[in-house]
């Protein structure tokens, strides 16, 4: 299996300045003596003062600096003294080719840090206790940090923008904005959507989208990356909690919820909990005291997933159908090669995602089972991700009459209802999921991982061919697993059973992709003719996948992504069952309901979908 040309086929820019010097190819070797604050250490050529610092636990504030963007430079509050150099310098963009002494907090630099403090406040309009981000704010932060009790500069009072809420996930305030620019190289550098820009010069700078439209008439695709790395509250996710709220409290209805792995690696963080810490079990008692008819589980939809999808990708290896197959389950993947490619998307897999998948059943065959009427039925998902906002809203997910699910809801603001009702979720005792939706395979639970998708896949499809377990240890596909932005791995099918006889001898070829910036990549390959022997490519919009999704806990760094994938590997080592096909429930609902399997009429009617060419131009 050869990874290393695919290993590095990550977004093109580069995350430091050491990282850029790195790539030229001709810079100078070895490490220099560099002295901070009278500690002396040393470095290796290239490295910026601010990494520098770092390595002693010298803290130096940064705002528009971010660990998983390409440096910027443009706030100044890094600022250091560099001996020899007349004015400060911004140790996030100083690249120490040279021996240095440097001074982190002199008299001068404290005074500069204010001042700039103080003219980003000025200009920075709204109240910090009814805005999203009160007390996890960057700014508010270092305004707090420094002792800036009052504007020295003045302050502008009342709105000067208007609000952009015209998107079903993302909601734009322009008067909190700090013109950081990390919006701006999310989308164009992480993500390489390009949205987002910085437009004019000096004080008359803005951030604003093509033409400075509304966010729902450009090709945003509701990923919130964006969200996720602003350090004010100029970016939000649009929240919906007070509808849940009303939903809960008429009698009339039936709310029931179903929660992601994802989230659950995740919101013990907004709790002062570390990353990485799953609290499953005590999430569940929350959301029954909270008020919610039933708390199901994503990893149940999960499951039928992978059972509709691996029957897709084997039809098509067995019919000739059009390969390589995509996965379909991260919506802002979905919208952005309805945006980037829409010549393609027959690549892409026909299934909806585990969360539409839910609401489907939830409003056909729960019901039934339950004597509910769909209509009493509000069916909310706890989901990592902003953009399932967008695919609830989707007009085609609604195939049983009824909208499969009214309301997607990320961890953050979950996190707010339950610290609304006084519950301190780490110290709640644990219970279990509700049946029947309750039940979820290993396999489902690692979907929230990248490469988890592909890895559930592959624990089913490599059963379902040989009869026999996938060749790994305890059914861990370690070659789909990493945050690499692009994987491949390979499967040989030694032997075959009944109808697969086919593919005896011959061997499964995969690929991983995570981060839209490495779908471009990905799809720049298809469009080169280079992947014409690949069977099926997992893809997710977000960092990381699903752990690092846009309605996450903030902040988020490739170390805490690790923490909450390692999360969900170690649940998913304890569980039961680790092939959705050995879904108890799973087989009960073909059975019973879904009676001509995977893949069937029935199943294509409530569980399938269809997919729009949007192309660039809204």
């Amino acid at each position: 299996m050869d990874k290393e040309p695919f290993a590095k086929s990550t977004s093109r820019a580069p995350v430091s300045q050491k990282a850029h010097v790195e790539r030229s190819g001709n810079e100078p070797r070895g490490s220099i003596a560099v002295v901070i604050d009278d500690i002396s250490l040393e470095v290796p050529v290239g490295t910026t003062i601010l990494e520098a610092a770092q390595t002693v636990n010298i803290k130096i504030p940064t705002l528009c600096h971010h660990p998983d963007l390409c440096l910027a430079g443009v706030c100044r509050i890094c600022v250091v003294e560099v001996e020899g150099q007349r004015t400060l310098q911004a140790s996030c963009s100083y690249p120490i080719f040279e021996p240095v002494r440097v001074k982190t907090y002199t008299a001068r630099v404290r005074r500069a840090r204010r001042n700039i403090l103080a003219l980003l406040l000025k200009n920075h309009v709204g109240e910090c206790y009814s805005c999203a981000r009160n007390n996890n704010c960057e700014l508010q932060s270092l305004a707090r940090q420094y002792g800036i009790t009052s504007y020295t500069f003045g302050h502008i009072e009342g709105p000067r923008y208007k609000k952009d809420t015209s998107s079903y996930s993302v909601e734009r305030d322009m008067d909190k904005c700090v013109l950081c620019r990390r919006c701006v190289r999310t989308c164009i550098d992480l993500q390489e959507v390009g949205v987002l820009e910085a437009v004019n010069r000096g004080d008359k700078t803005r951030i604003e989208t093509y033409l400075d439209k509304p966010l729902a008439k450009v090709v945003c695709i509701n990923c919130g990356q964006c969200i996720n790395r602003c350090p004010t509250g100029a970016l939000k996710t649009k929240d919906l909690s007070d509808e849940v709220w009303d939903a809960i409290d008429d009698k009339g209805k039936h709310v029931v919820i179903q929660t992601a792995p994802s989230p659950r690696a995740a919101i013990g963080e907004e709790f002062g909990l570390p990353p990485g810490t799953s609290v499953t079990k005590k999430l569940n008692t929350a959301l029954k005291r909270m008020g919610f008819s039933m708390v199901f589980d994503t990893n149940f939809t999960a499951d039928l997933t992978i059972m509709e999808e691996g029957t897709e990708l084997l039809k098509r290896l067995k019919e000739g159908g059009k390969l390589p197959m995509f996965t379909s389950c991260s919506p802002g993947w979905v919208k952005f090669i309805e945006h980037f490619y829409p010549e393609k998307l027959d690549h892409l897999s026909s299934c909806k995602s585990p969360q539409q998948m839910f609401g489907a059943l939830v409003k056909t065959w729960y019901a039934q089972r339950n004597k509910i009427d769909p209509a009493d039925i509000v069916s909310v998902s706890l989901m990592p991700c902003s953009a399932k906002k967008f695919e609830c809203e989707r007009p085609e997910m609604n195939a049983s009459g009824f909208k499969d699910v009214d309301y997607a809801l990320t961890t953050r603001e979950i996190a707010c209802m339950i610290k609304e009702c006084g519950l301190d979720l780490p110290n709640l005792p644990d219970s279990g999921f509700d049946d029947p939706l309750g039940i979820g395979s290993g396999a489902g639970l690692i979907f929230g991982a990248t490469g988890g998708v592909m890895e559930a896949a592959l624990r089913t499809a490599y059963f379902l061919i040989t009869g026999e377990d996938v060749p790994f240890p305890k059914l861990d596909v370690v070659p789909v697993r990493g945050m690499e932005g692009i994987r491949k791995a390979e499967i040989p099918i030694n032997k075959a059973v009944d109808e697969w006889k086919f593919l005896e001898g011959k061997t499964l070829k995969v690929m991983i992709a995570h981060g839209t910036a490495n779908a471009k990549r990905v799809m720049e390959l298809l469009g080169s003719g280079q992947l014409n022997d690949i069977h099926f490519i997992e893809i997710m919009a977000c960092p990381g996948g699903c752990l690092g999704g846009g309605g996450q806990p903030i902040p988020t760094t490739p170390e805490i992504r690790q923490a909450r994938a390692r999360a969900i590997y170690a649940e998913d080592e304890g569980l039961p069952y680790r092939r959705s096909c050995d879904n108890p429930i799973i087989k009960q609902i073909y059975k019973e309901f879904l009676t001509d399997g995977p893949g069937g009429h029935l199943s294509h009617k409530l569980l399938h979908t269809k997919y729009i060419k949007r192309g660039k131009l809204i």
